[in-house]
C-alpha cells in the first residue's frame, strides 16, 4: 500500500511539475485568419499519388531495429534527387557540409539551407532537389550543414550547429572568405524549426539579419498541443504512422519523456519558435500542407509573427505530403520552389 501510495504520490508531483514548467501558453487565438488555399483538393496532380505510395513502401520497410546510418540511408533513398548544380563539400568551423552552386548563381547572395528529418535523419544529400532548385530559380549559392542529430547528441546541439554555420556564412561564400551582399536562411520540418529559431536569435545577438527565411512545414511547437497534431494523423501519410503511438500518451508524459532528447523543456521558445519573441523578424515565407500534422505549427506561428508586426507569408496547399518540395517528380514541388524562389528574389 505504502508503494501504491508513493508512486501516487510521485505522478502527482510530475502532473504539478508539468503543469508549471512544461505546458504550453495557449495560442488558440492565433487559429484564425486562416490562409485560402492556393490550389483547389481536385487540381493536385496525379504524379502526387505516386509520392504518397514511395512513402508509403519506405514506411513499410521501416524497421526500428536498423543502426541509425541505415535508417539514414534509407531516407536519402527515398528523397534523393539528380540535380545539375555543382556540389563542393566544405568545413564550416568543424560541420560538415557542401556548397551547392547552380550556374549563374551569385557567391555573394547565400543562403544558408538547414535540412529536416525529425531531428535524426536527413542530410544535405537528401535534400538537394531543394537546394539546388533554390540555387538555380533564385540566383544564390546555398550552403547546407550535416548538422549534430539525434540520439548521438540532444536537439539543443542541432540549433549550436545552425548558430555556427549562421555566423560562418556572414565571412565565407563558395570561393573562401568574402562579403556578402545578401543573406537568406531555409529550411524543412526540423529544419524549418532550425531556421525559424536562428533567426530570433540573430536578432537577439545583433547579427546581420536575414534578408529573408524561407520554413518548409516547420515545428513551431513541440509541446505537439496544435490541434492538427491529431486531427491530421489519418491524413498525413508520412508523418502520421510514426506519431500515432505518441498521440496517446499523455501531454506531461510526452513532455518528460522528451526532456532528455531535446535538452530543453519543450515549451522553450528555443525549440518551440512559436512561443517566443516574433517582434522585428526577417521577412518569412513558410509553406504547408493543409492535411499534415504540422499545418497548425505554420498556421500559429504566421498569425501570432503577423500579430506582433513581422513580415509573414503563408502558402497553403490541400493534400500534399510533408516536404513535398523535396519530391522533383511532382509539379506542386517546382511551383512552390519558384514561388520560395520569387520571395527570395523580390528582397
Amino acid at each position: 500500500m505504502s508503494i501504491l501510495l508513493s508512486v501516487m504520490g510521485l505522478i502527482a508531483a510530475l502532473v504539478v511539475l508539468f503543469a508549471f514548467l512544461y505546458r504550453a501558453p495557449d495560442v488558440s487565438q492565433f487559429d484564425s485568419p486562416r490562409a485560402a488555399l492556393l490550389v483547389e483538393d481536385h487540381e493536385i496532380s496525379d504524379a502526387h499519388d505516386n509520392v504518397v505510395a514511395k512513402i508509403t513502401d519506405y514506411i513499410t520497410a521501416s524497421n526500428p531495429k536498423l543502426s541509425i546510418h541505415d535508417q539514414r540511408l534509407n531516407m536519402e533513398n527515398l528523397m534523393a534527387s539528380e540535380i545539375t548544380a555543382s556540389i563542393t563539400p566544405v568545413d564550416v568551423d568543424g560541420i560538415s557540409g557542401e556548397w551547392v552552386v547552380a550556374e549563374g548563381a551569385d557567391a555573394n547572395k547565400r543562403l544558408l539551407y538547414l535540412h529536416g528529418g525529425a531531428f535524426r535523419l536527413g542530410s544535405p544529400k537528401s535534400h538537394r532537389n531543394i537546394t539546388g532548385e533554390l540555387s538555380r530559380r533564385a540566383g544564390v549559392s546555398v550552403l547546407a550543414i550535416d548538422y549534430r542529430m539525434m540520439p548521438e547528441y540532444k536537439i539543443t546541439a542541432c540549433h549550436e550547429d545552425a548558430r555556427k554555420a549562421y555566423r560562418w556564412i556572414l565571412k565565407n561564400g563558395p570561393q573562401g572568405t568574402a562579403d556578402l551582399d545578401a543573406l537568406y536562411v531555409a529550411g524543412d520540418s526540423a529544419g524549418g524549426n532550425l531556421t525559424l529559431s536562428v533567426i530570433a536569435w540573430a536578432r537577439d545577438s545583433r547579427l546581420r539579419a536575414a534578408d529573408a527565411a524561407i520554413a518548409f512545414a516547420p515545428v513551431t511547437d513541440f509541446t505537439m498541443t496544435n490541434p492538427t497534431w491529431r486531427s491530421n494523423l489519418t491524413t498525413d501519410p508520412f508523418l502520421g504512422p510514426f506519431l500515432q503511438p505518441l498521440s496517446k500518451l499523455p501531454r506531461w508524459v510526452l513532455a518528460f519523456a522528451t526532456r532528455l532528447p531535446t535538452g530543453r523543456p519543450v515549451n522553450h521558445p528555443e525549440i518551440s519558435p512559436l512561443f517566443g519573441n516574433l517582434v522585428g523578424l526577417p521577412p518569412t515565407l513558410i509553406q504547408v500542407s493543409r492535411d499534415e500534422l504540422l499545418y497548425d505549427d505554420a498556421q500559429r506561428y504566421a498569425n501570432r509573427a503577423i500579430h506582433f508586426g513581422s513580415h509573414v507569408q503563408l502558402d497553403v496547399w490541400p493534400k500534399l505530403v510533408h516536404v513535398f518540395q523535396a519530391f522533383d517528380d511532382i509539379p506542386e514541388s517546382a511551383l512552390a520552389l519558384q514561388r520560395a524562389a520569387d520571395f527570395i528574389r523580390a528582397r
